[in-house]
């Protein structure tokens, strides 16, 4: 495995790694060239997570993804994640990170062939922007959620309370949750604030109810490595800035997206809430629960990070939203 810039990415002689789906080294280092050049580890590992995808297909196929692929290949890979269920918006989020890469390529003059994924606008998979596939919790199941995480008992039972309160109430990314640090917890004109940096590699801000603030503090209290008399380990050698994890695994590590995952599945079954359980679907639960409660779409889509309000009012599907139909104030404008 080889750091950059704190995470870890696949070299050469991993299993599905990039280097084996590119047959060799040099595309790895273009990777390498090309991931560092944005600011959030988030946004690389998403971005080198999709990249994986379209490498280790091509390299069923046996395809040189520098000197073979072609629009025919990113087609036959669409249509392969279509037939193994793979969502709409997983689907264009992977196609515009190759787009992207083989963008920089032809831009850094490291090859003069086209770009492969730059398919016809009308061909990409289309995300309605009016809607979402993603299902939310009801009122009453997100309070059971809740009250399962509460519940919960062994020497995790904490964290896990925790983890379902800042997922449901700021409806932050499972991403930023698990690289967010515990020096980015703060005070701002008199709220607690989480800040870190978003999708986008953009510095966002979210407030901290006191639903939340309760039982991170609780969990925070008593997590022995950040006990005053123990001094923290500078990462990435001396004059680094110290990174604790706010959220971590007993051995002090930080927890990574699948045990959030996992841990979300568990609970959604204990309260017997039959929906397929992700980190989404309490970013999806904290929109439209908050909108069903009064809160302006503009407010919602500041607390989501979304750079554009359409992403936001996807979200805004509620009943909430028919009792403010235009049709019930025309009406009474009229009578």
């Amino acid at each position: 495995m080889t750091v950059l810039s704190g995470e870890l990415l696949p070299a050469a002689g991993t299993p599905a790694s990039t280097a084996d789906a590119s047959g060799g080294a040099a595309l790895e280092a273009l990777l390498r060239e090309w991931l560092i050049g944005y600011r959030a580890a988030n946004t690389r590992a998403a971005y080198a997570s999709d990249l994986q995808h379209w490498l280790a297909f091509l390299a069923d196929a046996g395809v040189d993804p520098l000197a073979e692929a072609r629009r025919l290949h990113t087609h036959a890979w669409l249509r392969a994640q279509e037939a193994a269920g793979a969502a709409t918006a997983t689907r264009a989020r992977r196609l515009a990170a190759v787009s992207a890469f083989y963008a920089w390529l032809i831009a850094e003059e490291y090859t003069d062939r086209a770009n492969p994924a730059a398919i016809d606008p009308k061909r990409k998979p289309r995300v309605n922007p009016h809607r979402t596939s993603t299902s939310g919790l009801s009122r009453e199941q997100a309070l059971a959620l809740q009250a399962d995480a509460d519940a919960d008992t062994g020497p995790q039972a904490a964290r896990t309370a925790a983890i379902v309160a800042l997922l449901l109430y700021t409806g932050i990314r499972v991403s930023e949750l698990v690289g967010a640090d515990v020096d980015q917890l703060g005070h701002d004109r008199g709220h607690r604030v989480l800040r870190f940096t978003a999708k986008g590699d953009e510095p966002h801000l979210v407030v901290l109810p006191p639903p939340v603030t309760r039982r991170l503090d609780a969990y925070l209290a008593g997590r022995t490595d950040l006990a005053g008399d123990r001094l923290p380990v500078p990462v990435g050698g001396a004059g680094a800035r110290v990174r604790r994890p706010l959220v971590v695994t007993t051995s002090g590590r930080r927890l990574d997206r699948g045990a959030i995952w996992r841990l979300l599945r568990r609970l959604a079954k204990t309260a017997e809430i039959p929906v397929a359980m992700s980190p989404h679907v309490l970013r999806h639960t904290c929109a439209t629960l908050a909108r069903d409660a009064g809160a302006r779409l503009e407010d919602i889509q500041d607390q989501l990070g979304h750079a554009d309000a359409r992403t936001t009012r996807r979200y805004d599907h509620g009943g909430a939203r028919l009792d403010r139909a235009p049709a019930y104030t025309l009406a009474g404008y009229l009578t």
